[in-house]
């Protein structure tokens, strides 16, 4: 009996621990009612934001993160960029609905180790997850037959090359992301969607590698858009008010 409850004891603590990040709260129970009921996983940890994942995280030994890609607050990328920073070394998974190219592509240069799509088979995230926790890697079956077929992974001197130029949409949202303006108050300025806003914002991260609001701002400067946009002598706005400052017209 003592060597029995022993292996069983080491069962238990095999387990993968996992941390799940998605902003709504019945994507988050199932997806842990789905984990949970497989022996050998456990969800030690959860968020519904990117902002609340990076607090979370740093305090729990996991072995995998699946995260949601477009979190409100801070997105998955940003929140890859922050582990780094601290010197974590989570294995984070992405769980999207996300599958064009440049979102793949974007994932790979943040160095995932997964990235699944919210339309497959739960069978597909179980064996990423176990691949992930005992060192591996894995991209989504369905994904990598895709790209295979449209020329992914070549060298980029035989691949297609994305457009470095911003869309005009785009270049809208890199001004007011540069003046301090939430994705929230952005999507409110173009009236569009939040996830919207966060989509140009990690096509901007792909085509112009700006990872950081710094980024963004030096960007913005040096092709002159922010005079362009307030005159030569401009001041962010958002600042003036939150400092609470007379407006630029008050003289």
């Amino acid at each position: 009996m003592e060597t029995i409850k022993t292996s069983l004891e080491t069962t238990k603590e095999k387990k993968i621990r996992l941390f799940l990040a998605d902003n709504h709260l019945i994507v988050r129970a199932g997806l842990k009612a789905l984990l949970t009921a497989q022996p050998d996983m456990d969800v030690v940890g959860e968020a519904s934001n990117g902002r609340e994942a990076c607090r979370k995280i740093p305090s729990l030994k996991l072995d995998v993160a699946v995260l949601k890609l477009c979190l409100p607050e801070l997105n998955g990328l940003q929140v890859v960029e922050h582990l780094k920073a601290a010197c974590l070394e989570a294995k984070v998974l992405f769980l999207t609905f996300q599958e064009e190219e440049i979102y793949v592509r974007t994932a790979l240069s943040a160095q995932v180790r997964g990235y699944v799509l919210k339309r497959s088979p739960v069978e597909e995230l179980f064996l990423a997850i176990r691949k992930i926790a005992s060192g591996g890697v894995h991209f989504d079956s369905s994904l990598a037959g895709k790209f295979l077929a449209d020329g992914f992974g070549r060298p980029a001197a035989g691949r297609r090359p994305l457009t470095t130029m911003p869309t005009r949409q785009e270049k809208c949202v890199l001004v007011l992301a540069a003046q301090g303006f939430t994705n929230k108050e952005v999507a409110n300025t173009l009236s569009v969607s939040v996830k919207t806003i966060e989509t140009y914002k990690l096509r901007l991260a792909e085509k112009l590698n700006l990872r950081s609001r710094v980024d963004i701002v030096r960007y913005a400067l040096q092709r002159g858009w922010l005079a362009e946009a307030f005159g030569p002598h401009f001041v962010p706005l958002k600042n003036v008010v939150a400092q609470g400052s007379p407006s630029p017209r008050a003289h």
